[in-house]
């Protein structure tokens, strides 16, 4: 029995079989992919735009243009009168079978400004810039293997043309070993005309003056024109990439680096600011020294005016203004002190005049303000101890030299050791050494008693005591440890000064 194959479907369009790997299904049909597209208009069809009828593949537009409701607001769009039924498309038979397009006659330009491959207008919507010209775009191609070129691959050959990279790099680029389509070419042109043709293009291009621009027009440093493929923007006015560079010390700059200055040139950071910067103790190349840079004092004063405002001219209601001159204080200088607004001009101290602030300041009982040191030495305690440094000050006049005596011997023989003046409590409620009244600033607690800071010392060698030294007796008094040891505690062999020694003290 001869072999009988298996009967494929066939294509509705082209009546040839369909398999698996090419078969596209629309409307119970399976069509061939290259089948695949509308019956009118010969489009390529997908899933989602795909519309059968009686095994016709149409798009969507002709299904309805051929079979859809026709009259008054349905059609091409609604309000439209549209009786459309696709008969002029009955003999399109798809891309392949169009007339060839003629070509359009193109105006011609004036010479210089029309497109340079064929001289005709060239109009906004077709237009390819290069070498500063506009070009048509099916004119935008290598003139040696008329190759499609973009902005990305587009060259400008000195021959006034455009080429495409490949192209340009034959005709215009390096030749000999190592140069070319292999590593070993040989040397076959003669370089001497190319060689010729770079230095004379090196010495036009460093040369960005010889085309000079209007005045105010071009580049701020030489004055030449600025074309687009070398401009940088600065300051609002365009600079040559080559010209870009800080004016002291030449260093090339870009948008990061450059610095604005106000004669209307361009710096780096580092120069910008030794030239306008600030200057003196602490500004420049380092913290800590003095840097002017070879300014002079008028220069310097003539960049940093003083001004030194009077703050007496506008004056205050009395008792609302200044406490130091009277004058008008604003929110942008006040400073607050007991209460009362100051300048930031007047507020320094009363007696040396030294700069104040929240910090430093103390308000003084005659309504003026000082700094620290001041306020001590004009309303600080005076006598040994206090001050600057550990020295009695007598302000009487009289000689210290008896009271330093007395302050060199223990504290429960000298005269200061206690209180001499205020008021006796009552009732036994005060200081138990000396009897006055104890206040919460200077009290000092044992045995639920009060004391004296200066009353709390050790009753028999008068040494000063606190929390970590203090015994109290059992005659109500307090003693340092030793002598509650040598008054109270055991004695005998083994106890006292040291052990192993026999003491009755």
């Amino acid at each position: 029995m001869p072999f009988k194959p298996a009967d494929n479907p066939k294509c509705p369009k082209c009546g040839k079989s369909v398999y698996a790997a090419e078969e596209k299904v629309a409307g119970g049909f399976k069509f061939h992919k290259m089948c695949f597209k509308c019956g009118m208009c010969n489009k390529m069809l997908d899933s989602t735009n795909c519309a059968e009828h009686e095994g016709e593949l149409y798009c969507k537009n002709c299904h309805a243009r051929k079979y859809g409701p026709k009259g008054y607001g349905f059609g091409g769009g609604a309000g439209c009168l549209s009786m459309d039924t696709g008969e002029h498309l009955a003999g399109y038979v798809g891309e392949g079978a169009r007339a060839p397009m003629e070509p359009r006659a193109i105006a011609k330009a004036p010479e210089g400004e029309g497109c340079p491959r064929c001289g005709g207008f060239v109009y906004a919507a077709e237009q390819m810039l290069a070498r500063g010209r506009g070009w048509h775009l099916e004119c935008y191609r290598c003139k040696t293997c008329n190759h499609c070129l973009d902005s990305t691959t587009v060259c400008d050959g000195h021959d006034g043309e455009v080429y495409c990279r490949v192209c340009y790099a034959k005709k215009f680029g390096p030749r000999g070993v190592g140069f070319g389509g292999g590593l070993f070419i040989g040397l076959t042109t003669d370089l001497s005309d190319h060689f010729e043709y770079l230095a004379n293009k090196k010495n036009t291009l460093n040369d960005v003056a010889k085309i000079q621009a209007p005045k105010g027009q071009g580049c701020p440093r030489c004055g030449g024109c600025v074309y687009a493929a070398e401009q940088v923007l600065a300051k609002g006015r365009e600079w040559h990439r080559k010209c870009f560079k800080c004016r002291d010390c030449t260093k090339q700059l870009d948008s990061m680096l450059a610095c604005d200055g106000p004669d209307k040139d361009v710096y780096c950071k580092t120069c910008y600011g030794k030239k306008f910067g600030p200057h003196g103790y602490g500004f420049g190349g380092g913290a800590g020294f003095l840097q002017t840079d070879g300014l002079t004092d008028e220069e310097i004063s003539s960049m940093r005016p003083f001004y030194n405002p009077d703050t007496t001219s506008i004056k205050a209601n009395p008792g609302q203004g200044c406490p130091r001159c009277g004058g008008a204080v604003f929110a942008a200088e006040q400073q607050l002190a007991k209460g009362t607004m100051w300048h930031k001009k007047c507020f320094n101290c009363c007696d040396c005049h030294r700069p104040l602030d929240s910090m430093l300041a103390c308000d003084g009982p005659d309504k003026e303000i000082y700094c620290r040191a001041c306020y001590g030495k004009k309303f600080g305690p005076k006598g040994f101890g206090y001050g600057f440094a550990p020295t009695l000050v007598s302000t009487s006049g009289e000689s210290t030299c008896q009271l330093g005596f007395l302050r060199s011997l223990c504290k429960c023989c000298s005269n200061d050791a206690r209180p001499t003046h205020g008021l006796k409590a009552q009732g036994g409620k005060g200081c138990p050494r000396c009897g006055f009244e104890v206040y919460a600033a200077e009290q000092m607690i044992s045995k639920n008693r009060i004391w004296h800071k200066r009353c709390f010392g050790c009753k028999d060698c008068g040494r000063s005591l606190d929390s970590t030294n203090l015994n109290d007796g059992p005659d109500d008094d307090i003693y340092c440890r030793g002598c509650y040891g040598r008054n109270f505690g055991p004695k005998g062999c083994g106890f006292g000064i040291g052990a192993g020694t026999l003491t009755m003290a």
